[in-house]
């Protein structure tokens, strides 16, 4: 299976990604509910409020880093991600209203949550996929994508 299409179609399977920030010397973590844009962008949509912790420090840099993984126990079928990237609230009403559809219909509950809908644009990815090979480590980078 060619790499961009593994990692593509592991992140459709999933939706819940860790999401580390930054503000100044302080870190954080957060688990948020995200959806995959689609294959072309290699975006993920995600609502949370900028008045938590996390969204307030996405608000002063948004560098981020985090994870994506299967949750599975078995070491032979493990599949996970690690991502670098950076991320933004959506503003453009045309865009905003694409993906909350998207982001809704994925999670039908979200439509009573007063919360903005963000992008991460991913930069980098480092899959570990076990379920193909033991160890296989499989990287993509947006520039040389």
């Amino acid at each position: 299976m060619h790499k961009f299409s593994c990692i593509s179609d592991f992140l459709k399977k999933q939706h819940i990604l860790s999401l580390c920030c930054i503000n100044n010397d302080q870190l954080w973590c957060a688990n948020c509910f995200y959806v995959f844009k689609d294959d072309k962008s290699m975006s993920l949509y995600l609502m949370t409020s900028p008045n938590t912790r996390h969204g307030s420090y996405l608000m002063q840099n948004s560098n981020i880093a985090g994870t994506i993984n299967n949750g599975e126990k078995n070491v032979l079928l493990i599949q996970g991600i690690q991502y670098k990237g950076y991320i933004s609230i959506l503003e453009e009403e045309t865009n905003k209203k694409k993906a909350l559809v998207t982001y809704h219909k994925r999670f039908p509950m979200s439509r009573f949550i007063s919360a903005p809908i963000w992008l991460i644009t991913l930069e980098e990815i480092k899959m570990t996929d076990n379920k193909t090979k033991f160890g296989t480590k499989i990287i993509w980078h947006r520039n040389t994508f």
